[in-house]
Formats: C-alpha cells, sequence, structure tokens
C-alpha cells in the first residue's frame, strides 16, 4: 500500500519581490535628495517679498553674506577685497555673466550695496539679490 507524503510548506521568502522594492526605494531617495538644496553652507536670513524670480543656478555666482559679514563665493570663504580678481578670473573660464547676492537681512545697507558694486566693477552684466 502506497501512502502520500505529506507535503511540507515552504516557508522561505520570494527574493525577487523584496529586490523589486529596494530598488524602487533606492530610486525614490536618489530622486528626492536631487530636489535638496545643498549650495547653502551657512545659515542666512533672506529678506522677504512678494515676488521673486529664480537664477539659473549653474550659470550664475553666488555671493552668500552672512551676519558678520563673512563673505562666500560659491561656497569658499573669500575677502572682500580679492572678489573682483575672482569674479574676474571665474567669468572668463566658465563664460559666467550673472550673480546672485544672498545677505543676511541684519547685514548693513552699505555693505551689501559695496559688494554689488565691486561685482559691477568685475564685469558681471547681470545681478541680482536673493529673498524668501
Amino acid at each position: 500500500m502506497r501512502f502520500k507524503r505529506k507535503t511540507e510548506e515552504d516557508y522561505s521568502l520570494a527574493m525577487a519581490p523584496l529586490i523589486d522594492v529596494v530598488f524602487l526605494l533606492l530610486i525614490f531617495f536618489m530622486v528626492s535628495t536631487a530636489f535638496v538644496d545643498f549650495t547653502r553652507r551657512m545659515e542666512i536670513e533672506l529678506p522677504e517679498t512678494k515676488a521673486g524670480a529664480g537664477a539659473e543656478r549653474e550659470k550664475v555666482f553666488q555671493i552668500e553674506i552672512t551676519q558678520n559679514k563673512n563673505m562666500y563665493l560659491m561656497g569658499d570663504l573669500v575677502d572682500p577685497e580679492d572678489l573682483a580678481s575672482l569674479l574676474a578670473e571665474g567669468s572668463m573660464g566658465i563664460m559666467r555673466r550673472s550673480a546672485v547676492v544672498s545677505a543676511d537681512r541684519r547685514v548693513e545697507y552699505g555693505f551689501v550695496v559695496k559688494i554689488m558694486g565691486i561685482v559691477r566693477e568685475a564685469g558681471i552684466s547681470d545681478l541680482s539679490v536673493a529673498v524668501k
């Protein structure tokens, strides 16, 4: 007499669906981090406005001025006296003809105007001020 063998239940996990889920999560995190602004490295409180226009970040010089008047050009700390020469050198090689000044709202107005004048003297034709 032949008896039927009991079939054992398979308790293993299917790997193909798990790999699909991991890849989907990886793609989600890669796409979502592309929208994070990594160019701002210091805390600057920008003044607010009701209407403002964004600039193309790849084609502009980013000049950031902190509350204690430290100035950063493209994330690197620079001296205001060296700004004109750095802008002139950088604009020739990369063909950047515009700049965005992001100054903390607590910085003196005269200091920001002085920096804007230096930028104009360096030959930057398009100058804008970042606001919220």
